[in-house]
């Protein structure tokens, strides 16, 4: 019996390291303008070259499992100061990136990680503050658009 093991790393449609730095780029420099997440940003990173090219083998190792990323990044955000709103505006803006740049089945799996990763740093945050958290985003359908 022979395993077909193709479709199990067959990458999303049209998801390549080309599109995911198209993403990462056009999302952070969005980010960067956005009046309340802006800031938060513009104060925490010194290189932003640097800190863009982190980010897009984080989501080369999220959607392509590509093992470009072996950093902590859960650690990193504990001491922001963000709340709920901060996260509802990181994946607003995320959302409507991805369902720009990718094609809409792949932008569906780039939002569903998106909000799995925004749940799980909310809860980690939360749990760092001493406060009672539930997961707000990662369970909802995700549709582009």
């Amino acid at each position: 019996m022979t395993l077909q093991t193709s479709a199990l790393i067959e990458p999303p449609a049209g998801v390549d390291e080309a599109s995911i730095q198209r993403l990462v780029h056009t999302f952070y420099d969005r980010v960067r303008q956005d009046p309340l997440i802006g800031p938060v940003f513009e104060a925490q990173v010194d290189d932003w070259p640097e800190h863009l090219e982190k980010l897009c083998a984080f989501w080369s190792n999220v959607v392509l499992r590509t093992g470009r990323y072996q950093g902590r990044p859960m650690q990193k955000h504990l001491r922001l100061p963000i709340e709920a709103a901060h996260f509802d505006r990181w994946l607003q803006l995320f959302r409507t990136t991805a369902s720009e740049i990718m094609p809409p089945q792949s932008a569906a799996i780039f939002i569903d990680r998106a909000n799995r990763i925004a749940d799980s740093f909310e809860l980690g945050i939360g749990s760092v503050r001493g406060e009672i958290r539930s997961p707000r985003h990662a369970f909802k359908m995700s549709t582009p658009g």
